[in-house]
């Protein structure tokens, strides 16, 4: 650590994410996948990528750097999701369903394909629908009902929109986590937070370390999408943005939306380094909806967060150990083998 830096030089070095059976760290230019292997060995790949913000200094402009890192953040999270899949084996080629092999023996590639991308197109249209125009027209509808009676909702239309959102969003969430692989990737966020917490806390990143430190943490997506629906209440309150035609109202909002995930993105940076009553009370949405989206982790699913988080700062940590880590999770018998193969079961 430098001697030269003020506070605590840890603070938003590395940030990662969970993906499938293992978990991503990223420090400055680098980021490393480690996954937990079917037999129970742990497998480690190293990567480059450069920000468009470092780049270009435009790009790094406070608002504009947050909407820069939301598009580079998703591009990143498929491209790791891919990546992770792969490297546990899980072929993507390989249709899932009888009803998918159908298609493909009887359509061949092309129509499948095409299907697929339908698919997909449906997916964000379902999730446009659900999040922006839904609770909308929700409101909207309310209101319409409330005024049969005399009544209006008058401004606290906006708030009410937002709290509509907000309890799509938290269902949404409680329903996904129901599903047991969405519940052991949960697991696995955890051990990159408790990781994180760790190192941050100045402490030698051991599983037993890790452990003890708390999962939830004010960087966190879910904080960030939190603080997005809040600033979003704010905004879309604004004057020029009418409630007297819905379309409007959605063609206005539209636009908004940068500005907002700018926003969000500046407070989370601002949480993220300091602890005070105003980034507590805006930080709290989030982290409590991250009792969710994190589960207390094993020491297994620890080591392979930390093994990530080693390989990812090759300045602070020497790469021998990731591998000594790499090379002691192999088994040597086929009896372990087995063994572990029932425990990832479990």
């Amino acid at each position: 650590m430098s001697k030269n830096c003020e506070g605590n030089c840890r603070l938003g070095k590395v940030g990662g994410e969970a993906v499938l059976e293992g978990v991503m760290m990223r420090s400055g230019d680098r980021y490393s996948i480690a996954s937990r292997l079917e037999d129970g060995s742990i497998t480690v790949s190293n990567h480059s990528y450069t920000s468009l913000r470092k780049r270009n200094k435009f790009f790094n402009i406070p608002i504009i750097r947050g909407v820069v890192t939301l598009v580079e953040s998703f591009k990143l999270s498929f491209k790791v999701l891919t990546l992770s899949a792969e490297a546990i084996g899980m072929d993507l080629d390989e249709p899932e369903t009888k009803f998918e092999k159908w298609l493909l023996d009887k359509f061949g590639d092309k129509i499948f394909n095409i299907i697929m991308g339908i698919a997909g197109v449906l997916g964000v249209f379902l999730a446009v629908g659900l999040f922006f125009l839904l609770p909308t027209a929700a409101t909207k509808g309310l209101d319409y009902l409330l005024s049969l009676c005399g009544l209006s909702l008058g401004w606290a239309k906006t708030l009410c929109e937002g709290i509509i959102r907000i309890a799509v969003f938290v269902c949404y969430i409680l329903l996904v986590s129901l599903m047991p692989d969405i519940r052991r990737t949960f697991e696995y966020h955890g051990a990159e937070h408790k990781t994180i917490a760790c190192y941050e806390a100045g402490e030698e990143l051991t599983p037993e370390n890790a452990a003890k430190h708390t999962r939830f943490h004010a960087r966190c997506g879910t904080s960030f999408i939190f603080v997005m629906l809040i600033i979003s209440v704010l905004v879309f309150s604004l004057p020029f943005v009418p409630w007297d035609n819905i379309w409007l109202r959605y063609a206005i909002k539209l636009p908004l939306m940068p500005l907002i995930c700018g926003l969000g993105f500046e407070f989370i940076l601002f949480a993220g380094k300091h602890d005070n009553i105003f980034t507590k009370i805006l930080s709290a949405p989030g982290l409590w909806m991250q009792r969710v989206t994190t589960r207390e982790p094993d020491l297994k699913q620890l080591e392979i967060a930390i093994t990530a988080a080693k390989a990812a700062m090759p300045d602070e940590f020497d790469y021998s150990e990731v591998e000594a880590t790499i090379e002691a999770s192999k088994p040597e018998k086929e009896e372990d083998i087995e063994d572990a193969k029932e425990e990832n079961d479990d």
